[in-house]
């Protein structure tokens, strides 16, 4: 199979540009244009073609069906190869990708970034001259030179490869290219129409709820912004529906103060709320015309009309610090609304291809299921077992009752899902006012906080485990030799940070302890950390790595068009729909060969639209 790295030249603008765009705006625009390629074979000549004439015969020569394909951001130039010229490699390869996962998502991805990580060469300038410049407005020595510009490209990126590649597990490289097929390749579709109906229905109820609020605070519709800029009345608005208002403690006071400014993330969680009302009053106070379901709409409306219908799923390979999948390209799949009937439109209008059905497994409770299995829980590992209700055993202990009602099922579910890494009581109360709908005092959480740790004393040693590996990675003591997290042998402490058992990294760079607790740095600045945000972290990612495994299993016979946090998404023939789903289920009811003894299960459905499933 021959290796083909290539690296696609095209044009851009002001206004023009995918700093501007995304990647299929910018691809599907009628002002896209190839200005050239530069393309490699295994280890031959870097060669330069210009012109879409040219181009599209270099492309048309090379026999992708025995190719495997690499590129900086394979998302971009595989897109253009196969939307623009047809052409579809056997294997899709990314640097990119390949990059997030070994230096983490904070370290520098650029190609120019990592070409000096490497030492590999220094990448050129020349893009910056082509701006506003079509293939005709080039004179033949500045195409030349675009050229050698392109060609170094396409050198730094083998050569990175090379670096790259070296012990990367094979794993992680079926999922690049199953991650990348999902938008290069996409398998689902959008129906039109119920987006447009949704979309009119939307806009009717903004001016009904606008007219509502503006009731509400007595005053003109064209007065509602001003009155919400306040944050003592944008607060007592959120009150008076229930919504618990977000707070933050004041960098120059050291009070607590409301987290009500368009940054902070618990505004940011209101902008998300599934109260349309409240989405409103965001939207209202920030000045802006659309809430996000009306742009998530809009969007999705333009995705259909520039792609025939085909949706392409455009997913961040190793999104976030723990190695799970992110939205990307502004458009996030992993929050879709599913509980409001009227706000499913958008799932309701993601559609399989004719005479197919769509697919949605999801696996259950699987971050629980591994805290309690790597901790070596082992009362609560049974219960899992056995089948039982965890989430209800934990609050008949919390009401002293056998049975317990749907909120106090909430609350246990809650508790099960939060307190096992160290969440404290005022936050625990906050937690339980918005996924429990149950507002109880600072004391009653401490309780519930003092009743998980005594009863799960082995997740709490855990806590402690892991406090003393972060001692160890920050100052790692001569001739210490690695050694296993828990006694399930499955994550290794070394110096570098915490070898998974795909052979990748959970990384904490500059790693130091400061004032009597450890920080770490990412992106967003300094990072405080302990054993229990550790714990949490090792969940995630082996949880992640569980649905890997699994999807690369699924792969084998129907391919994965999505993943949405701990479910794999299918189509598959209508003829084959319980066969499908039968194989599928079964692949998500089985751990990988280093989780033994861990029981993992999953529910599933088909529909004729994602919606349904």
């Amino acid at each position: 199979m021959n290796l083909v790295t290539i690296d696609f030249e095209t044009f851009y603008d002001v206004g023009f540009s995918l700093s501007r765009m995304t990647t299929e705006e910018y691809i599907n625009d009628e002002r896209f244009q190839v200005i050239g390629v530069a393309i490699k074979i295994d280890d031959g000549k870097t060669e330069w073609h210009a012109g879409e004439e040219a181009v599209a015969k270099a492309i048309a020569d090379i026999a992708w069906a025995d190719a495997m394909l690499l590129c900086h951001n394979t998302l971009f130039d595989g897109a253009i190869l196969k939307w623009k010229f047809g052409a579809e490699p056997m294997k899709y390869l990314d640097t990119l990708c390949m990059a997030r996962s070994i230096h983490g998502v904070d370290a520098g991805g650029s190609l120019k970034a990592l070409a000096e990580r490497y030492k590999l060469g220094e990448k050129g300038t020349e893009v910056l001259d082509a701006k506003g410049k079509r293939i005709e407005d080039f004179r033949d020595h500045e195409l030349r030179q675009y050229g050698v510009y392109c060609k170094n490209d396409v050198k730094l990126t083998y050569g990175l490869f090379k670096e790259l590649a070296i012990n990367y597990p094979a794993s992680e490289l079926r999922l690049i290219d199953i991650t990348l097929r999902m938008y290069i390749l996409p398998g689902l579709q959008l129906d039109k129409d119920v987006l447009v109906d949704r979309l009119k229905e939307v806009k009717s109820e903004k001016l009904n709820l606008l007219q509502a609020l503006a009731d509400k605070l007595e005053c003109e519709v064209e007065e509602v912004r001003k009155r919400l800029a306040s944050n003592k009345q944008f607060a007592d608005v959120l009150e008076q529906l229930n919504v618990l208002v977000p707070m933050k403690t004041s960098p120059t006071t050291g009070k607590e103060t409301y987290a009500l400014a368009k940054g902070d993330q618990g505004f940011l969680a209101l902008c998300e709320h599934p109260n349309a009302f409240v989405q409103e009053l965001c939207t209202v106070r920030l000045g802006t015309k659309s809430t996000i379901e009306e742009t998530r709409i809009e969007r999705f409306i333009g995705i259909a009309e520039r792609n025939r219908n085909q949706l392409p799923i455009p997913l961040k390979y190793y999104g976030t610090h723990t190695g799970r999948w992110a939205g990307s390209d502004k458009v996030n799949f992993q929050n879709l609304p599913s509980r409001d009937k009227k706000q499913k439109a958008l799932k309701n209008a993601i559609l399989p291809p004719d005479n197919h059905v769509i697919i949605n497994c999801d696996s259950s409770q699987i971050e629980a299921r591994i805290l309690v299995w790597f901790a070596g829980q082992h009362d609560v590992l049974e219960q899992f077992k056995r089948g039982e209700d965890v989430y209800s055993v934990f609050a008949s202990k919390v009401y002293m009752k056998s049975e317990v009602n749907k909120t106090e099922r909430a609350v246990g579910k809650t508790c099960i899902l939060g307190l096992g890494y160290g969440t404290g009581a005022k936050k625990l109360r906050d937690v339980l006012k918005i996924n429990a709908g149950v507002d109880m005092a600072e004391k009653e959480t401490k309780s519930l906080v003092d009743l998980y740790r005594k009863i799960n004393h082995e997740v709490e040693g855990l806590w402690k485990e892991c406090d003393r590996a972060l001692k160890f990675m920050a100052s790692w003591p001569k001739d210490k030799p690695v050694y296993y997290l828990s006694k399930v042998n499955c994550v290794l402490v070394t110096p570098e940070g915490l070898k998974l058992p795909n052979g990748l990294y959970l990384r904490y760079p500059n790693l130091e302890l400061k004032n009597n607790g450890y920080t770490y740095i990412s992106r967003r600045g300094e990072i405080s950390i302990w054993g229990g945000v550790v714990v949490e972290n090792v969940v995630q990612a082996l949880a992640r790595i569980v649905i890997g495994v699994q999807m690369i299993t699924i792969n084998k016979r129907y391919r994965p068009l999505l993943t949405v946090h701990d479910a794999v998404v299918c189509v598959a023939p209508e003829a084959e729909k319980y066969e499908a789903l039968r194989f599928i289920m079964q692949t998500m009811n089985k751990a990988p060969s280093w989780a033994k003894g861990l029981p993992v299960t999953c529910e599933g459905d088909f529909g004729k639209n994602y919606g349904e499933c």
